[in-house]
């Protein structure tokens, strides 16, 4: 590991790959196949040689960004995919089998709960839990539990897990467990820190940040032994144990599923990584004091976010993520107050889905992202009707004050 900080290491890393001419970023290589001279060699690849064979289980270009993934988690290994959810799936569905047990966070995104039914529905049981407190996922154990999920940061309730709990009782249980860092980020924090065997992150937002490119990743820490794993396929039980559940994503996910990351936007998601520090401190610092503004205007309900006082988990995010609270928002209306006319008023803030953009973005959740959850699954997240999601960008901070209380002012309370 490199003793250089995180933006360095990141702006860095290709040219420290030392690819061709001198270039300071990695080639996009667009080539679909790649030939080999000797049949011998090819067929090597195919057993397991590092090489390329067929662009669907990666590129050149693609392992950069890997590379870069993998530097800042500070973890082992690296797939990326071409988007978060993807990652997920092809995490899930590899490596749980009908009549297996998983324990989730209940305060996860909503398409994250969408394929957990599915995965219901396919036969895994899953439970969901409130786990901001390890004691409800230890109590939620049982002998065919294979695998514990959670959200570093909830979204949109910025509930913070019990992380480092959680992950000692994963430990001591023989637990796979999955990290979805994408919220805080892995500058805020890598995730091994708590624990984790594998750590998703949805590319598409604070690493790629620019919204203009789509992608996710699955990282291996190497803090999971799988040779006690039964749901490892023979044919990956080969070398260092410790690599064999990514070895498997990689063969049944990525080259099974199909869900590949192009070179072409991977190269993109790369060379918008080399800003994450200095976007995400902005966009941290515009939170918290947007935050604290919303926080005592007489129009909002409640403010959750994990740089206020008030946050349930304040002292246990402070402690873990250096002062800096992620860039996400939950904001209650008075609930007298017509959430779509509110919206309706804001002249800069984009009306639009997404998370970790250089713009700010908003939107009413229970009306768009969770409407398919239907009022009890949304009560059970503590998600009202007058529930905004509200992603900070990196706008001047007193433009984003402005922009909102301009909106609040114009509408009846």
């Amino acid at each position: 590991m490199s003793d250089n900080g995180f933006s360095t290491q990141i702006v860095h890393s290709d040219r420290r790959s030392q690819p061709t001419n001198g270039a300071v970023h990695q080639a996009i290589h667009p080539s679909t196949e790649y030939g080999y001279a000797d049949a011998r060699e090819l067929a090597a690849v195919f057993q397991g040689k590092a090489g390329y064979t067929y662009a669907r289980q990666g590129t050149p270009t693609t392992a950069a960004l890997e590379a870069k993934v993998t530097t800042m988690e500070q973890a082992e290994a690296t797939v990326t995919f071409s988007t978060g959810m993807a990652a997920l799936t092809a995490t899930f569905f590899t490596l749980l089998r009908a009549g297996d047990h998983l324990i989730s966070s209940k305060y996860i995104f909503g398409n994250t709960n969408s394929l957990l039914l599915t995965l219901a529905d396919l036969g895994v049981e899953v439970t969901l839990v409130d786990a901001t407190d390890a004691r409800e996922v230890e109590a939620a154990v049982r002998d065919n539990t294979r695998m514990v999920f959670v959200e570093t940061i909830a979204n949109p309730g910025t509930q913070v897990a019990d992380l480092v709990a959680i992950g000692e009782l994963c430990r001591a249980r023989g637990l796979v467990y999955v990290v979805d860092s994408t919220l805080s980020s892995p500058y805020l924090c890598p995730s091994r820190v708590f624990g984790a065997s594998l750590v998703i992150n949805s590319l598409s937002k604070h690493v790629g940040g620019h919204g203009n490119a789509l992608g996710g990743a699955v990282t291996q820490t190497g803090l999971y032994d799988w040779a006690g794993y039964p749901n490892i396929h023979a044919q990956y039980r080969k070398g260092d144990s410790r690599n064999w559940g990514l070895l498997q994503i990689k063969k049944k996910g990525l080259r099974d599923m199909g869900g590949t990351l192009s070179s072409d936007v991977a190269h993109r998601l790369a060379a918008g990584s080399e800003t994450m520090a200095l976007r995400m401190d902005r966009i941290c610092a515009n939170a918290l004091a947007l935050a604290r503004h919303l926080d005592a205007h007489p129009k909002v309900a409640r403010v959750h976010y994990p740089g206020l006082p008030s946050h349930p988990q304040h002292a246990r995010a402070t402690q873990w993520f250096g002062g800096r609270y992620g860039g996400l928002l939950g904001v209650e209306l008075d609930p007298g107050i017509d959430v779509f006319e509110c919206l309706n008023q804001l002249r800069i803030v984009i009306l639009a889905t997404h998370l970790g953009d250089n713009r700010t973005l908003v939107l009413p959740a229970a009306h768009t992202i969770y409407y398919e959850m239907g009022p009890e699954r949304r009560a059970l997240m503590g998600i009202p009707d007058g529930f905004l999601r509200i992603s900070v960008g990196i706008e001047d901070e007193q433009d984003l004050i402005a922009d909102f209380t301009q909106a609040l002012a114009a509408v009846a309370g």
